[in-house]
């Protein structure tokens, strides 16, 4: 069984972060370790949460792997608070990491063309240079304007996105996949490119009406998933894109939905069959 740690902070409620990693990738029938960088009593979109810091613990977390020579083939990271915890990634990424370790970076930290509340471009900067350690960056296209420093547009054509991605690996990274991509109207998805094979790579599904906290990580989590499942990078995005658009599907049908986030649990199922069949 391979073994994913997946460096994110966790909420003790609200779908998002490592309450949604720690089971997506589980389900996927992956062994999932967490190094948690905060817990939170409930996820930022309530209205109020605790908050309490675990900077303090990612080295001493990390060396104790070290010493007990406990091997990831995979290391993902989501959600980071500071450039002390980009730091301290950055170094359990060569640390921890052998030669066939898969880094995979979703840098969550902007949307909808604004950095979250805290951030600032040198933070943006700063998760560039982690990214550029990675071998797969999975940004919105929010993220990935802020990190390269250029303008964010929603009126852009394939050309643009292509240039984005190509700027994207040449900080670094290996490949990158853009969430949240559409050319028309009633279609979403992502776009992807592999600068190792320099070949691109795009998929859709049909665009709800609606938008919910958490499906970035989900997303992410799925894609992860999959990966570690021996999918292609591609067909781990596709499945990605089809279980998140699933996942928002069946929170639209139900009737008790909650607000905090979508129903990923109910959607399980139908991602462990897209695992299994490619």
């Amino acid at each position: 069984m391979k073994r994913v740690l997946t460096v994110q902070d966790i909420s003790c409620v609200g779908r998002c972060s490592l309450t949604v990693a720690l089971p997506i990738i589980s389900a996927a029938g992956v062994e999932a370790g967490v190094l948690p960088t905060a817990v939170l009593s409930t996820h930022t979109a309530f209205p109020k949460f605790t908050f309490k810091d675990l900077t303090d613990e990612i080295e001493p977390i990390s060396k104790t792997f070290r010493e007990l020579d406990i091997g990831f083939d995979a290391i993902y990271t989501g959600y980071l608070g500071s450039f002390k915890q980009i730091e301290l990634v950055s170094e359990l990424f060569e640390r921890n990491a052998s030669s066939e370790t898969l880094l995979i970076v979703d840098p969550a930290m902007a949307d909808n063309g604004k950095l979250y509340r805290g951030f600032t471009p040198e933070f943006a900067r700063a998760m560039a240079g982690l990214v550029a350690k990675s071998d797969l960056v999975i940004p919105n296209l929010t993220e990935a304007c802020c990190m390269l420093d250029i303008p964010y547009t929603q009126d852009y054509d394939e050309e643009y996105i292509k240039d984005v991605l190509r700027r994207l690996t040449a900080l670094g990274a290996k490949r990158a996949a853009i969430t949240g991509i559409s050319f028309d109207e009633g279609r979403l998805g992502v776009y992807f490119y592999d600068s190792t094979t320099d070949k691109f790579y795009q998929y859709y599904n049909d665009r709800l009406p609606v938008a919910y906290h958490g499906t970035g990580d989900i997303f992410a989590s799925a894609t992860v998933g999959a990966l570690m499942r021996n999918h292609s990078y591609e067909s781990a995005l596709s499945v990605a894109v089809d279980y998140t658009y699933e996942c928002i599907r069946l929170t639209m049908e139900d009737e008790n939905r909650r607000s905090y986030g979508v129903n990923f649990e109910e959607a399980i199922p139908y991602y462990l069959m897209r695992l299994n069949y490619r």
